[in-house]
């Protein structure tokens, strides 16, 4: 059964960092696209950033400069670094993988920008 397990959300201030991880298990995704997503309240999901088996990664307009995604496909996880973290930052955010016409989403953790 292929699982996306992610962590490392919480409450941050204005300014700090948090770093995501999503473990993902069930296959080898050393093969797939990886990525995160994000939704704020009220909002729809949108796209944080991509990355995909060849190293080709893709970011939001919002978080160039401050998200790094990587992935260690060793251990069949994909990472998201997240600095400057800003109020509109605050969403729940999911893990997603897609491999050969499947997908498979994260259950999302939270993360709150917040002084």
């Amino acid at each position: 059964q292929v699982q996306l397990v992610e962590s490392g959300g919480g409450l941050v201030q204005p300014g700090g960092s948090l770093r995501l991880s999503c473990a993902a298990s069930g296959r080898d995704f050393s093969s797939s696209v990886m990525g995160w997503y994000r939704q704020a309240p009220g909002k729809q999901r949108e796209l944080v950033a991509i990355r995909s088996s060849g190293g080709n990664t893709n970011y939001a307009e919002s978080v160039k400069g401050r998200f790094t995604i990587s992935r260690d496909n060793a251990k069949n996880t994909v990472y998201l670094q997240m600095n400057s973290l800003k109020p509109e930052d605050t969403a729940v955010y999911y893990c997603y993988a897609a491999w050969f016409g499947n997908d498979r989403w994260g259950q999302g953790t939270q993360v709150t920008v917040s002084s």
